[in-house]
């Protein structure tokens, strides 16, 4: 399997077989244009990533990282929610999709992930929004073909499938293949076709 069509192995939640039914609404629903915006939450950077899907390949549209600095955490939680609020503000994503928080054995830091993603989550509450989440393993596999990978092979993957130059930011590639996986689990059938995928 080709590096550019591994991730399209993976289909998160989808069914083993559309009912006939469900073809005319997809078709109706291919035909218009949606931007969903990936969140990958941290609480000193949150990477976001703004995609465009519906008609064709998934298109780029911005991706960037959230600082927050200081030692106060409850001034860090304020930047997060007003950096999130502005970039939902800009691009009006019609689709939340964010990492699923992971608990390892460091509960403190445990705890405040959760709370920077909650953070996060409360300032696209402006709008009207379908939320979904992912795990690590669950973006890694549909993006590079393995739950395994390393962070410098989901940045480059993201590169090679947005049709992107250069080098993106570790935060920003994160979010931005969180929006890649939701768009392959959730996409309208034939979204790929042009691309040799689903038909």
């Amino acid at each position: 399997m080709s590096r550019s069509r591994a991730w399209r192995a993976f289909k998160p939640g989808a069914p083993v077989a559309a009912a006939p039914t469900e073809l005319p609404v997809r078709a109706l629903v291919q035909s218009v244009p949606r931007i969903v915006l990936g969140l990958d939450p941290g609480s000193r950077a949150t990477g976001y990533g703004v995609i465009e899907f519906g008609l064709g390949a998934p298109t780029y549209r911005a991706s960037g990282t959230i600082r927050a600095a200081g030692a106060d955490f409850a001034a860090r939680l304020r930047e997060i929610h007003a950096g999130v609020m502005a970039v939902v503000e800009e691009y009006q994503p019609d689709e939340i999709a964010i990492e699923r928080v992971f608990v390892n054995r460091n509960v403190d830091s445990a705890l405040k992930l959760g709370q920077a993603r909650g953070a996060a989550l409360a300032a696209t509450f402006v709008r009207p929004v379908s939320v979904f989440e992912y795990s690590a393993r669950e973006v890694k596999l549909a993006v590079v073909g393995t739950g395994a990978a390393e962070k410098v092979q989901v940045q480059k993957m993201v590169t090679v499938l947005l049709k992107l130059q250069g080098r993106l930011a570790a935060d920003a590639a994160d979010a931005l293949a969180i929006g890649l996986c939701h768009i392959h689990g959730h996409a309208p059938l034939g979204l790929y076709a042009g691309r040799g995928g689903r038909s």
